[in-house]
């Protein structure tokens, strides 16, 4: 019959509120920036969320660079992921479990109940609110906090992403649920929330985030464990992309170069056999290559994909050892040949875009980007990308274009026509493209409020102005 709480937000309002959050997020500096890693976190989410029957809700996951072990679900179904949990995860399972969980909250409407209970915000508000909490408790900058949190001045932070009691057990019921229908070890959650349970009370003062945000007990644990009993037992043998998230994760999270060289120094005396674990050697190989030492790197990484050819980050370090020890002809060869064999695939593509970019060859960068972009829909990222392209080639009216979309996709409206204006601007534009842009600035205006609308059209700027 539906709750009062279906008319807090529309669906596409909700959309907007994530897509703002995850910019405060970005513009904070705390957005990951690994495709990889967010492949694989992508991955894992969509392999729950395919399993489940969800009515086409959309769902878009991302990793926050934060050590603190946290993750979180945001209006729209966007569901970010700490670093700090990602490391904290002991197999697949847990870290799915995890997810499981936070995309539970989304189908329950767990969100949209708390937006309820603020129903007088202003969706600017409520993004800067959310935001607030999110990157407070993250750690980041105190300008980028306050900026934040002065959009959602007069809204309790804390009630806005804390769930009920009632809500966690319901997360957890139908989180194990997804898990088991995905294929993963429903024990996998219990596990998890049971280990960081028995990690506070040996350390009270340094208490994980998401327990402070995800109420913790052990009857909760017990509950969930019983729950999970329910289903068949699976034994399921952890993904190698699961261990190679895991050692970028650490490499790039170590101070230094010397620091993550000689994080894996020390492992491989007092482990000797971590030298068989092919994430491993992979996470040893890139602390090679972040502490300079490239021609090691390279080899290790040419031994790792000598062995197994279908993993696709292998293919990627060689090229981007190749490239690093001033071998460009190489490195493009290398993603040559790989994209030939894995086409499409949205982390080899971009390596290759920036190695194209790097070497003179743009045009090529903006061709391979474009076919990729009209496959799948981009990120915010990913459209400065194939701006980036676009501009190096000399097409700068579709490097505005393509930053319009970046805007657009980081839930920026104006910014995104004005770069429209912008590419309307140059000359020799064709019939064709001029349309094209003139299209997508009429789409744009209908999602803004007629006041904006009005002054971003009274404003003397591109090829507004001349009309």
């Amino acid at each position: 019959m539906g709750s009062p709480s279906d008319n807090v937000f529309t669906p596409a309002q909700e959309r907007q509120i994530g897509r703002m959050v995850m910019k405060q997020i970005r513009d904070a500096g705390q957005l990951l920036d690994d495709p990889e890693i967010n492949e694989y976190i992508e991955v894992i989410g969509h392999s729950i969320v395919g399993s489940i029957n969800n009515d086409g809700e959309k769902f878009t996951f991302f990793v926050v660079n934060d050590p603190a072990i946290n993750a979180f679900a945001l209006p729209g179904g966007y569901i970010g992921v700490n670093t700090g949990l990602i490391m904290s995860t002991e197999n697949e399972s847990e870290l799915a479990g995890v997810l499981a969980h936070e995309i539970a909250h989304v189908t329950q409407d767990h969100i949209e109940r708390r937006l309820y209970e603020s129903r007088q915000s202003s969706l600017i508000a409520t993004a800067g609110l959310l935001a607030a909490v999110i990157m407070g408790a993250s750690g980041a900058s105190g300008d980028a906090v306050t900026g934040a949190a002065m959009l959602g001045q007069g809204i309790s932070a804390q009630q806005q992403i804390n769930y009920t009691r009632g809500n966690e057990y319901e997360a957890d019921r139908v989180g194990i649920g997804f898990m088991a229908s995905a294929g993963y070890n429903p024990q996998g959650m219990a596990s998890f929330f049971d280990k960081l349970g028995r990690k506070s009370r040996i350390t009270p003062n340094s208490i994980p985030e998401i327990l402070m945000t995800h109420p913790h007990s052990s009857a909760r644990v017990a509950e969930a464990k019983n729950r999970a009993a329910k289903y068949p037992a699976v034994l399921r043998q952890d993904t190698i992309n699961y261990g190679i998230a895991r050692e970028r994760v650490r490499v790039r999270n170590a101070a230094t170069g010397a620091d993550a060289l000689n994080y894996y120094r020390s492992e491989a005396q007092s482990k000797p056999s971590l030298r068989s674990d092919p994430a491993w050697n992979y996470g040893a190989a890139l602390a090679l290559l972040r502490g300079g030492r490239g021609e090691e790197a390279l080899d290790t990484f040419r031994e790792l994909l000598n062995i197994d050819e279908n993993v696709i980050a292998y293919h990627s370090a060689v090229g981007q050892a190749q490239l690093l020890t001033d071998r460009p002809e190489d490195a493009l060869e290398t993603f040559g040949h790989a994209i030939k064999l894995f086409p499409r695939n949205v982390p080899l593509t971009l390596r290759y875009s920036q190695a194209l970019i790097r070497t003179g060859h743009a045009d090529s960068a903006h061709e391979l980007l474009l076919d990729l972009l009209n496959n799948i829909t981009p990120t915010p990222e990913q459209a400065r990308l194939i701006a980036v392209a676009a501009s190096e080639a000399g097409d700068i009216a579709d490097a505005h274009y393509y930053m319009s979309e970046y805007y657009v996709l980081s839930g920026d409206f104006p910014n995104a026509i004005n770069h429209l204006q912008l590419a309307l601007a140059q000359p020799d534009l064709g019939n064709i493209r001029r349309a094209r842009f003139e299209a997508r600035i009429e789409e744009i205006q209908k999602v803004l409020p007629k006041k904006q609308r009005k002054s971003i059209m009274d404003a003397p700027s591109g090829d507004n102005k001349r009309r």
